[in-house]
């Protein structure tokens, strides 16, 4: 049973129009394999691409979210998570878990009338920036070194009041210690890896690590091979090298997943799409994890986080 709390689906089925009930030849995420990959909850991020940065980006995304509505209704296998609660309601109705988030501020246009808009739309999770600058802040490959924007700041409390997941991952290490001051609330990094282990300037200090873990937040491993190596030149076992890296460094409870599937350009090898997901509990057996913290790091930790925020 897994949580994967990031993909970038939605974008991939809005600029190909594939058929996600079928099992594909292209991309990482359908249907067939998420059943298989033993997925019972699964993230869908509208990203906000570049190109959109400054013009359409809020249109770009109400297509994403009108594309999760659409494989809602046509399959009646999703129940859209709006509150903590809806978990359970998933599982009792034999139906997988699918939450929305946003990627990117660039959404919001400028306007924290439409992160309440995107939250009446069902968005429960923003992350703030993506890897350049937007309104809310610097990402990790802006030219600028500022952290959150008076905006961001104004949207993180936003966030805090509606019950909203704040996620800095791809902000930038200023944004990223606003966030820990502003923010009531635990906040995750859906999809970043540990810097210690890949020096990637998308990955997290152990600093930021402890930090995150001492707000009661979570952190998803990303699968994209540049962030588990310096090398590029990943595996599972990289995958399971930065889960025992975090939970050496702070323990099981602040761990999960955040594939980065279909917003990846490559795999770990043994990591091909989400039906492979099965395997990485194979690996933390063989590593010695006991059943209770394998719970844990598959699905507990986002599983709570969720019904914590969520209410």
């Amino acid at each position: 049973m897994f949580v994967d709390f990031h993909c970038d689906t939605l974008y991939r089925l809005v600029e190909k129009d594939t058929d996600f009930t079928k099992r594909g030849l292209e991309g990482h995420v359908d249907l067939p394999r998420m059943i298989e990959g033993q997925v019972h909850l699964q993230v869908f991020a509208a990203f906000g691409v570049p190109k959109h940065m400054r013009k359409n980006a809020a249109t770009m995304v109400l297509k994403m979210i009108d594309k999760m509505y659409e494989i809602i209704e046509k399959t009646g296998k999703f129940k859209l998570i709006l509150k903590g609660e809806d978990i359970d309601k998933a599982k009792e109705e034999g139906k997988i878990g699918a939450l929305l988030s946003i990627e990117g501020g660039e959404a919001l246009e400028g306007e924290i009338a439409l992160l309440r808009m995107f939250y009446r739309l069902g968005v429960r999770a923003l992350t703030l920036t993506w890897s350049l600058r937007n309104d809310l802040g610097d990402g990790v490959e802006g030219v600028e070194e500022g952290g959150l924007t008076s905006l961001g700041e104004e949207v993180v409390r936003e966030m805090n009041r509606l019950g909203m997941i704040v996620d800095v991952s791809h902000l930038n290490e200023k944004g990223f210690w606003d966030v820990i001051d502003i923010s009531k609330k635990p906040i995750i990094a859906s999809h970043s890896d540990c810097k210690a282990l890949c020096p990637h300037k998308r990955n997290l200090t152990d600093e930021q690590i402890k930090a995150i873990a001492q707000k009661g937040g979570v952190i998803g491993i990303n699968f994209a091979p540049q962030f588990l190596r310096e090398d590029g030149k990943a595996t599972i076992e990289d995958v399971l090298n930065h889960i025992d890296h975090i939970c050496e460094l702070v323990g099981e409870d602040y761990i999960g997943f955040g594939s980065d599937f279909d917003g990846i350009s490559s795999t770990p090898e043994g990591l091909s799409d989400i039906s492979y997901f099965p395997l990485i509990l194979e690996g933390l057996k063989k590593r010695g994890y006991t059943q209770e913290q394998i719970d844990k790091i598959s699905h507990k930790n986002f599983e709570n986080l969720i019904k914590k925020i969520l209410v």
